[in-house]
C-alpha cells in the first residue's frame, strides 16, 4: 500500500465499501478477500492502514506457515509494521480524531499478569499481536485498535517513516537492554534489515564508534552509507573464528563495550561473545537457530553480561521523536514501493523473500 499504486476497494450490494485484507491461505498462497472488522469498542479507533511493510516473520510464515513456535493453523491476514490516518474513534477516545496520522503498535497485552503489572508487557503471555497466529494482522483497507497503541505522527514524519517505527523499535529496545551510550562502542553482528535498525539506534542512543560486520559485501556498503565507522566482511565457515575476532578488535581500535548479534547463529554469537571485552554485554537479537554451541565457560569466566530481547516496550514515543529530530532517518532503509492488489502484494512478498 505505500505510493506504488491504489488500494484494493470493493463494494457490497448496499454500496458500503467491502473491508479487504492480503490473506495468508497456505504456503506461498496470500488472497485479497474481505476482512470483517470488530465493532468499535469505546476505546478503539478505527484506522485506514496508509504504508505496511514487510517483515522477515511474514515471509517466514508465507513460505513455511511458522515461525519459531508459532503456526499457522488456518488462513490468517498478515502484516503487522504499519500506520494510517484514524477514520473513527470510540466513545471514550480524548486524544485522537479523525485524521490523525498514526502509527500502530501491533501487540495489545493482558495488563493483568505479572508481566504488564511489572511493566514489561512485551512479554505478556496472552499477546493479542498483529499477524501472530492465531491473530489478524494489518496488510488490509482497515483495522480496528486500541487508541493507546496508535501513536500520532509528528508533521515531518511521513506516514511510511511511521511504519517504520515497528523495526525500528527492536533496535531501540535492544539498546536498552544493552544499556548503549555516549561511552559504549559497539560491535553489530549482521547487516540485515535488523542489524541496521539497531546500527541506527545506537547511534542515537549515543554510541561513539560502532562496527558492523557481515558476509555480504552488499549489505556491508548499506552499513557503511548509513553511518557504520567500520565494516568487517567474514566466512560463514566457524574455522575462521578466531581469526576474525582480531580482525573485529582491530576494526574497532578499542575495547568492544557492547555486542549485538542481530543473526542468531552460532558463529556470529561466538565471535560476540569472544570478541567484547571483560565486563562487557552481549545483546542476541537474531534467531536464527533455536540452539547454539557457543563458548559459554570463557565468556562467563570474563563475566561478560548475556541479555535476549522479545519484540520491545514503550518504544513508539522515542521512535517517533528520533524521526522528529531527525537523528535516526530511516528512508534509506524504504526501497519498494507496491500498491495493494493482488498482482502487487504477491510481487513485493516475492521481492521481500
Amino acid at each position: 500500500m505505500g505510493k506504488g499504486g491504489g488500494e484494493a476497494v470493493g463494494t457490497a450490494g448496499d454500496g458500503k465499501e467491502v473491508n479487504l485484507a492480503a490473506w495468508l491461505v497456505s504456503v506461498n498462497n496470500l488472497k485479497i478477500q474481505p476482512f470483517e472488522l470488530p465493532p468499535l469498542g469505546p476505546h478503539d479507533v478505527r484506522v485506514r492502514m496508509k504504508a505496511v511493510g514487510i517483515c522477515g516473520s511474514d515471509v517466514h510464515y508465507l513460505k513455511t506457515l511458522r515461525c519459531a513456535h508459532f503456526v499457522v493453523k488456518e488462513p490468517m491476514v498478515i502484516g503487522h509494521e504499519c500506520a494510517g490516518v484514524i477514520e473513527e474513534v470510540g466513545s471514550e477516545v480524548k486524544t485522537l480524531v479523525a485524521g490523525d496520522r498514526v502509527a500502530l503498535e501491533p501487540g495489545i497485552s493482558c495488563w493483568r499478569c505479572k508481566h504488564c503489572k511489572g511493566g514489561r508487557y512485551n512479554l505478556c503471555p496472552d499477546m493479542k499481536f498483529f499477524a501472530t497466529p492465531p491473530y489478524h494482522g494489518s496488510l488490509a483497507n482497515q483495522v480496528v485498535h486500541p487508541a493507546d497503541l496508535c501513536f500520532k505522527l509528528p508533521d515531518n514524519v511521513s506516514l511510511e517513516e511511521g511504519a517504520m517505527c515497528e523495526p525500528l523499535s527492536v533496535g531501540i529496545h535492544a539498546c536498552r537492554r544493552a544499556e548503549v551510550g555516549p561511552e559504549k562502542t559497539v560491535l553489530i553482528m549482521g547487516a540485515g534489515p535488523i542489524g541496521l535498525v539497531t546500527m541506527l539506534a545506537a547511534r542515537a542512543f549515543g554510541a561513539p564508534r560502532i562496527v558492523i560486520v557481515d558476509v555480504d559485501e552488499y549489505r556491508l556498503s548499506v552499513a557503511k552509507s548509513l553511518g557504520a565507522d567500520e565494516v568487517v566482511k567474514v566466512s560463514t565457515s566457524a574455522q575462521d573464528l578466531d581469526e576474525e575476532v582480531v580482525l573485529v578488535q582491530e576494526a574497532m581500535g578499542a575495547d568492544i563495550d557492547v555486542s549485538f548479534d542481530c543473526a542468531g547463529f552460532s558463529k556470529t554469537m561466538s565471535t560476540a561473545l569472544n570478541a567484547t571485552r571483560a565486563g562487557g554485554k552481549v545483546c542476541l537479537v537474531g534467531m536464527g537457530h533455536n540452539e547454539m554451541t557457543v563458548p559459554l565457560t570463557s565468556a562467563a569466566a570474563r563475566e561478560v553480561d548475556i541479555v535476549g530481547i522479545f519484540r520491545y516496550k514503550d518504544t513508539w514515543p522515542l521512535c517517533l521523536e528520533f524521526l522528529r529530530s531527525e537523528k535516526i532517518d530511516v528512508k534509506p532503509l524504504i526501497t519498494h514501493r507496491y500498491g495493494f492488489s493482488q498482482k502487487e502484494v504477491e510481487e513485493a512478498f516475492e521481492v521481500s523473500a
